[in-house]
């Protein structure tokens, strides 16, 4: 196998960090580029390569990519759903044109592979709410949802048309104790830990009964892996695969947590998130992951809040 060589954009995100220090464990630190807009997050300082990229500027994109050698770009640079609703039209320009700028370098350059997050925020109020299948309606009402869909299909083309070998995983809400999330509406399920831990109370934006589908972040990063380590004749999805992890409702991880920390309460003041949550699905259907590539998530309920804890004290 020729040596590879991995660009991260994106990097200093809730995904990017984890990912791409995972990534360098498995092919060693200087084969793996982080890039991103922002500072680079304390936690990769000193792991390997760093360069401020914007995914905006092609040509500078370009230059990066053949000074560097890339072999593989995972591209995780995006404006979440709930950010993505206070500023529509930059939501939709930086996921899209990022994606296409990425595309287009990687059918010029003959890129190996390209990784590219989809979310079940493509899911809208008229898809199945219970284990909602890899093929259903979709009718997203975000705008980050509508530019996940088009990018979907963006893949697909880039895929069909030009043998760019893009994949994709619409991801649950991630739950993570390394980097805080970025404005998503599943965001709650990580807020909660900490402010448990600080103020044993928390005040939830969602009803508590509003099931979603979740994932733990080890759980997320290796399927993001195990995808892309994946034959591509194993690969029969070139939109982007559903995947599961654990669903559950506010009132269910404060249970949980109160395990933990016997004093914690919690509160329900619902606000604009409430109706994004109350249009995606309550669990998701990932059958065909299973059968493609044998994906298998470890962590359920009860071990990703032990392992929170363990981590965050």
């Amino acid at each position: 196998m020729s040596k590879e060589k991995i660009l991260v954009i994106g990097a200093s995100g809730q995904i990017g960090v984890e990912l791409t220090l995972a990534l360098r464990r498995i092919y060693g630190n200087n084969n793996v580029v982080a890039s991103d807009l922002r500072e680079e997050n304390d936690l990769l300082k000193g792991t390997g390569p760093y360069v401020s990229i914007d995914v905006m500027n092609k040509e500078m994109l370009h230059v990066q990519v053949i000074r560097q050698n890339v072999t593989q770009i995972y591209l995780l640079a995006a404006i979440l759903s709930a950010t993505g609703e206070k500023n529509p039209t930059l939501a939709w320009n930086l996921n899209m044109q990022g994606l296409l700028n990425v595309l287009d370098i990687a059918r010029e350059e003959q890129i190996r592979k390209v990784y590219w997050p989809s979310s079940i925020a493509v899911f809208g109020p008229t898809s199945p709410k219970v284990n909602c299948p890899q093929q259903t309606i979709i009718e997203p009402i975000t705008v980050y949802g509508i530019s996940k869909y088009a990018g979907e299909f963006w893949c697909n083309y880039y895929n069909k048309r030009y043998g760019v070998d893009v994949r994709s995983l619409r991801y649950p809400g991630l739950i993570s104790y390394k980097s805080s999330p970025g404005g998503g509406t599943t965001d709650y399920a990580v807020d909660i830990f900490h402010q448990a831990l600080e103020d044993k109370a928390y005040t939830c934006f969602l009803k508590e009964d509003t099931r979603l589908p979740m994932m733990y972040m080890p759980d997320a990063i290796r399927a993001t892996i195990e995808l892309m380590e994946a034959p591509a004749e194993h690969i029969s999805i070139r939109t982007s695969y559903n995947l599961s992890g654990v669903s559950f409702s506010p009132s269910e991880i404060a249970a949980e947590i109160k395990k933990h920390i016997p004093e914690f309460t919690i509160s329900y003041k619902p606000d604009s998130r409430q109706d994004i949550a109350d249009s995606w699905p309550q669990s998701i259907d990932d059958s065909v992951a299973t059968s493609d590539w044998n994906w298998k998530p470890e962590y359920d309920l009860q071990m990703m809040t032990k392992d929170m804890f363990a981590n965050l004290h």
